[in-house]
């Protein structure tokens, strides 16, 4: 459900996209919302489902493939590819660290959950290498998706 204009949390959005250096746009926040509000990373067709009827203008694909390029772009989200190639975005940073914890990934339909685990630590890198990004997934069946297969 998208936050009306007037909430603390709409208003946390635009600051933090004020903050990332890019101009503040209803789409820009209402997106950002979608992706706070995320349990787990979305789909463009996920993220489309969310703010549909949400609010009298609508957003079409395109401008919402711009609105989340552009979040990626500004450090707001983070984008992933999926077992099954789709993209996926989920918040970066700020009141959630999405860095910090391990992701499984379902084989079957594609899906995306975070778990409440932590990543190993980083492994030990030769001399003049520096590390800049690990990313920890694991891969296998969601309960729904094995749900499906055991009946």
């Amino acid at each position: 459900m998208a936050r009306a204009a007037s909430t603390p949390s709409a208003l946390l959005s635009s600051d933090l996209i004020r903050a990332a250096g890019v101009k503040v746009t209803r789409g820009r926040v209402r997106v950002l919302d979608a992706l706070q509000d995320a349990r787990q990373p979305l789909c463009h067709s996920e993220v489309e489902a969310q703010l549909a009827g949400t609010e009298d203008t609508a957003i079409d694909r395109v401008t919402l493939y711009r609105i989340l390029d552009s979040l990626v772009a500004c450090g707001l989200a983070l984008k992933a590819v999926d077992t099954r190639g789709v993209f996926r975005f989920s918040i970066a940073g700020g009141q959630r660290q999405h860095a910090n914890h391990i992701h499984f990934r379902c084989t079957d339909c594609g899906g995306v959950f975070c778990l409440k685990a932590e990543p190993p630590p980083p492994p030990k890198l030769p001399r003049g290498f520096r590390l800049c990004e690990v990313e920890f997934d694991v891969r296998g069946t969601c309960a729904t998706c094995s749900t499906r297969s055991a009946a």
